[in-house]
């Protein structure tokens, strides 16, 4: 008895929901963005006002180099030096050569762009003590043995 009630209130309901007079009539709208466009500049200048703060900790500073990592660009060579700043300011040494590897790896489609950017942040790496991943030989493998079954003459 209690089904049956609970079908035929179920089945009322849902033809007041469902019916051609209430359903209006809709249009398909896109979400797209409507603001802004962002100059390279401004770009640029947020970053580096970001990266300059004085309350930055390490965890906003990853943030900020995975953020600039996981985009379709090289980062301009002073968002390079606000990151190796920041990071020279947090004593975090790690994060420098893993962002110039970073920054190697990004760059590695135009054999043109790591190089000039190691060009302009060369003083600032002087000033800061910093190596690049090259001078400490991090661009080679460490262990790397040349395979002795390859080369045995029978």
């Amino acid at each position: 008895m209690f089904r049956t009630v609970l079908c035929r209130a179920s089945n009322a309901s849902k033809s007041l929901l469902f019916s051609s007079k209430s359903m209006k009539n809709t249009s398909a709208v896109r979400c797209m963005s409507h603001g802004q466009e962002e100059t390279d500049e401004e770009f640029d200048s947020r970053y580096v006002a970001y990266l300059n703060r004085e309350d930055l900790d390490g965890w906003m500073l990853r943030k900020a180099i995975n953020d600039l990592i996981g985009m379709d660009l090289v980062p301009e060579p002073e968002i390079v030096i606000a990151v190796l700043r920041a990071a020279r300011r947090l004593d975090d040494h790690a994060v420098t050569v893993r962002f110039l590897e970073a920054l190697k790896i990004k760059a590695k489609p135009n054999k043109d762009i790591y190089p000039y950017i190691i060009q302009e942040i060369t003083p600032v790496l002087k000033e800061l003590g910093i190596s690049t991943p090259e001078e400490m030989g991090y661009d080679k493998p460490e262990l790397y043995l040349r395979g002795v079954w390859y080369n045995r003459r029978d």
